[in-house]
C-alpha cells in the first residue's frame, strides 16, 4: 500500500510538459515603453505645486487686466502747481474742475485762462464731488482730466536722443513701483537734462495722476517708454554705444569717480527695496553708489536718481567749457 501512495498535491496533468508554466514568454517586458524623467512638481496637474503656480497665474493675469483697464481711463491730475504745470505744458486734457466757492488766486486764474484758451471745458463741481474725483488727493480746488498717458517705444526715445546733437542720457526704471518715486524721477530727469525715462512693462509704476502730480507735470515734456523686456532693451542699447550704469549701494565706483558721465549714458535706478535685479546688474558696465555720512539709512530710488543725475549735468557742464 505504501507503495501506491502519492503525496498530496503532486498529480500532474499528463499533457502538460514537466516544468512548464503559464506566462508572456518575456513579451510583456520587452514591449514596455519608458515614460521619460518624472515631470517638475509644478507640472504635474495633481501635484499642490500645481495648483499653487496656476493660481499665481491667474493672479498675475487678473492685475495685467486690471492694469490695463486702469490704463485705458483718464486720470485727474489734482493740486493747483501740478494743474498750472500740465496746463503750461500742454498737457492734453478734456475738463478743468473748480471747486464752487474757491479762493481763487494767481494759480487759479491762470488755470481757468489756459483751459479756456485751449477749449477747455471748465466745470464748477462741489468740493465733495471733485474729492471723489481725484481719490481723495490734496486738489487745492483744481483737478484736470487727461486722457491716459501716450508711451513711447524704445525705439523712439532712443531715436530722439541720438537726433538731439548731444551725448544720450536715458533713465531706466527697474521695478520702481511707487508712483510718487516715478514722478520725481521724471521732474529730477528732466531738471538735469535726460532725453527720455524708460519703464518696464511689469513690476513698475506707470503714469498715473499721482505720477502726473509729482512730476509737477514735467511728465508731458519728456518722453517715457515702456520695454516688454528690461534687460533686453539695456542690451540692444549697449549695442548701439549706450554704456549701462546702475545705482547701487556697492558699487564699483561712487559718484565721484562716474568717469562714463560725459558719453552717452542709462542711468539704471534699482527698486524701493530691493534696487537692481540680477539680470539687470549683470547688464550694467558699471554700478555707482552716493558716499553718505555713518549711519544715515540709503537713499530712496528718486533721491538716488537725482544726485547722480545731477552729477551727470554738472560733468556735462565742465565737458562742453
Amino acid at each position: 500500500m505504501a507503495g501506491n501512495s502519492k503525496r498530496k498535491g503532486a498529480m500532474r496533468n499528463p499533457g502538460s510538459k514537466k516544468g512548464a508554466v503559464v506566462g508572456s514568454g518575456g513579451q510583456k517586458s520587452k514591449g514596455l515603453q519608458g515614460k521619460g524623467p518624472t515631470p517638475k512638481a509644478a507640472d504635474r496637474p495633481n501635484h499642490p505645486a500645481y495648483k499653487r503656480a496656476k493660481a499665481v497665474a491667474k493672479q498675475d493675469a487678473a492685475k495685467q487686466q486690471r492694469r490695463r483697464a486702469a490704463e485705458k481711463l483718464p486720470e485727474v491730475v489734482a493740486g493747483r502747481n501740478p494743474v498750472v504745470e500740465c496746463l503750461r505744458a500742454g498737457t492734453p486734457a478734456t475738463a478743468l474742475y473748480v471747486a464752487l466757492g474757491i479762493d481763487a488766486d494767481d494759480r487759479v486764474a491762470e488755470a481757468v485762462r489756459l483751459a479756456a484758451d485751449r477749449g477747455i471745458s471748465v466745470l464748477e463741481v462741489a468740493r465733495g464731488e471733485l474729492d471723489r474725483i481725484t481719490g481723495g488727493a490734496m486738489h487745492q480746488g483744481l483737478g484736470l482730466q487727461v486722457p491716459p498717458f501716450d508711451y513711447e517705444s524704445p525705439d523712439e526715445l532712443l531715436a530722439e536722443a541720438l537726433r538731439s546733437g548731444r551725448p544720450p542720457l536715458l533713465v531706466a526704471l527697474d521695478g520702481v513701483t511707487d508712483p510718487r518715486n516715478l514722478g520725481a524721477v521724471v521732474r529730477s530727469a528732466a531738471a538735469f537734462g535726460a532725453h527720455g525715462v524708460l519703464l518696464p512693462q511689469r513690476r513698475s509704476a506707470s503714469v498715473t495722476a499721482v505720477a502726473w502730480r509729482t512730476s509737477a507735470g514735467t511728465a508731458a515734456k519728456l518722453p517715457i517708454a515702456i520695454a516688454t523686456n528690461l534687460t533686453r532693451t539695456l542690451k540692444d542699447w549697449a549695442d548701439e554705444g549706450l554704456m549701462i550704469v546702475g545705482l547701487d549701494a556697492d558699487g564699483d565706483v561712487d559718484v565721484d569717480g562716474l568717469d562714463l558721465a560725459t558719453g552717452p549714458l542709462v542711468v539704471v535706478v534699482g527698486s524701493e527695496g530691493r534696487g537692481l535685479s540680477r539680470l539687470v546688474k549683470e547688464t550694467c558696465d558699471q554700478t555707482v553708489s552716493i558716499p553718505m555720512a555713518a549711519g544715515v539709512e540709503s537713499l530712496n530710488a528718486s533721491v538716488a536718481a537725482g544726485v547722480v543725475l545731477a552729477e551727470v549735468a554738472r560733468r556735462r557742464r565742465a565737458a562742453a567749457k
